[in-house]
């Protein structure tokens, strides 16, 4: 029976076993997906010594983490600063771990659905591993961008209280890269000038549960366009599976 899971804080909110399990059975696959809830990234090495998995994803808040845990990178995570995914090889007996990013791919392909060819400025919410791919798709891409942060750390960040009218109003893209919004507490929502929020703008939740969060539902009333996160998700866990696979045949 192989093993994949899920390591995060708090696994309440995720979609990720019911869409592995559903996969599992439709390909007759003897495999399962748990949800390993860890109050410490230490605990990754309990959970690789006694769960024995093929395939692991990695979630809020352990996506930065992680990375000292590992055996190696993927390119593409060694320049995000972030992993979401980690694969299993073993070679005469040793099992080496090395992470990935997923998030930035799949946010890339959401973004270009979204946007179309469109790019201008982008309000990037958040500082985390989530925020990290963005920022990272967002160069690649061409937008300029200004990252938000509750507690912002250096002179391209700006805080919450720094945000005003003009700023909404002269960057079109604002996307929600915190757990803010998201289940169980689906009462939050950034705090930022909503009465500038208009018809222009697009709104990037990557919050998927609930699909409509109150980020989503109050660009909605104002005109904007929106997408949640559950896109990236599905696209996420999709290049997840085919690394994992990669892995094993090796």
């Amino acid at each position: 029976m192989q093993r994949y899971g899920l390591i995060g804080k708090k696994l309440g909110h995720s979609f990720s076993k019911a869409y592995f399990t559903e996969k599992f059975a439709r390909l007759g696959i003897p495999a399962v997906y748990d949800l390993l809830e860890i109050a410490d990234i230490s605990e990754i090495l309990n959970v690789i010594k006694n769960h024995k998995p093929v395939g692991l994803n990695v979630t809020i808040p352990y996506k930065q983490a992680v990375i000292p845990y590992l055996d190696s990178l993927s390119e593409e995570a060694k320049a995000i600063g972030a992993v979401n995914t980690i694969s299993f090889n073993v070679t005469d007996g040793e099992i080496h771990t090395k992470g990935w990013n997923t998030d930035a791919p799949a946010f890339m392909q959401e973004l270009s659905n979204f946007a179309g060819d469109f790019k201008g400025s982008a309000l990037l919410l958040g500082t985390g591993g989530a925020s990290a791919a963005a920022a990272y798709v967002l160069k690649k891409l061409g937008w300029n961008f200004i990252t938000i942060s509750r507690n912002p750390s250096n002179a391209d960040q700006l805080s919450y209280q720094d945000l005003d009218a003009a700023l909404i109003e002269s960057h079109t893209l604002i996307i929600n890269a915190t757990p803010i919004g998201m289940y169980p507490d689906v009462s939050g929502i950034p705090e930022i000038p909503w009465e500038a929020v208009g018809e222009k703008h697009l709104l990037f939740d990557m919050v998927y549960n609930p699909e409509v969060t109150r980020f989503l539902q109050s660009g909605q009333e104002r005109g904007a366009k929106v997408r949640n996160g559950l896109g990236m998700l599905t696209l996420q866990a999709e290049l997840a599976w085919k690394i994992w696979q990669q892995s094993q045949h090796q």
